[in-house]
């Protein structure tokens, strides 16, 4: 299955009336302007998806920041935004796929195969001369049924162990993984035996992704092989959903841990590790390196 779509391909589909649902995902942590951007201009057609109301369910104490709806409660949105069987999604937003990438990742789980990810987004529809429109979208409510379980995804349990059976990749940026910053979670550091792969790393500057050929050398740089069993997280699944559409573009399949680090950083039973190293050795690690347990690092 294809992950991405250019603008060209998107453009065409719209312009010879092929049924396609266009998701319009824009956020970003710590702002709340994705739905004035998306009143003020989208895509022809494009429904506006709310990430923390729509793409999370917070009545679910403990599962983290963003925690995954029902399939119940998802499956109602996605038919409040049109979807029916057998249509073909495309989610965008404008800022690398990086929120579009957690609704990509949730319709693949709930079972739909032609679900795509507007390579380079807002910007590159904009940059190809393609015409944009204001206002909200409401579409007639569609039929889709959703199903579940058609990704792989890892527990808060599994992800501690995870290092000993395979690769853990951590999405978030580099400084937050070394616990020298958090902005949000109440511990810093990362995940004891992880391993840091900033999702940022995935795109170009433009905000589309690298070729297949330079995601596999990145990936291989990191130690992954076609034989690692891997998983991926990040602050609250919502980058790491990201993480895993790079990987599937290189060919390789991730887990997901949905929790990520904002589920296992509220829970004091769980070691956090700071610095460079994935893991501390056990005479103490590199120098800068150390593991903390139940405690507060950085801010």
């Amino acid at each position: 299955m294809a992950t991405l779509i250019s603008a060209t391909e998107l453009h065409q589909r719209l312009k010879a009336g092929r049924r396609t649902v266009v998701l319009d995902v824009r956020w970003v942590l710590g702002r709340t302007d994705g739905n004035l951007e998306y009143l003020a201009a989208h895509l022809p057609g494009a429904v506006f998806v709310d990430l923390p109301t729509e793409l999370a369910d917070h009545a679910q104490a403990g599962q983290g920041r963003h925690p995954l709806p029902t399939r119940e409660r998802f499956q109602e949105s996605a038919r409040r935004w049109g979807i029916n069987d057998g249509d073909t999604v495309v989610a965008y937003d404008n800022s690398g796929s990086m929120a579009a990438a957690r609704v990509w990742w949730m319709l693949r789980n709930a079972g739909l195969d032609s679900v795509y990810l507007l390579d380079g987004g807002l910007t590159a529809w904009r940059a190809a001369g393609y015409p944009v429109e204001s206002g909200e979208v409401t579409p007639d409510v569609g039929n889709v049924m959703l199903a579940e379980g058609s990704m792989p995804v890892i527990t808060e349990l599994e992800a501690g162990q995870w290092h000993r059976k395979g690769v853990l990749l951590d999405a978030r940026a580099g400084e937050r993984y070394r616990g020298e910053v958090e902005p949000i979670d109440p511990r810093a550091g990362h995940i004891p035996g992880a391993v840091s792969a900033p999702t940022t790393g995935n795109v170009r500057t433009d905000g589309t992704f690298l070729p297949a050929e330079e995601l596999r050398q990145r990936f291989a740089e990191l130690g992954l092989d076609q034989s690692s069993n891997l998983a991926v997280y990040c602050g609250s699944g919502v980058t790491a959903s990201h993480e895993i559409a790079a990987l599937e573009i290189a060919g390789y399949r991730a887990a997901l841990y949905p929790g990520s680090f904002s589920q296992w950083s509220n829970n004091d039973a769980n070691d956090v590790a700071v610095g460079s190293a994935p893991i501390e050795e056990p005479t103490g690690g590199p120098s800068g390196t150390s593991t903390v347990a139940g405690s507060s690092v950085g801010a």
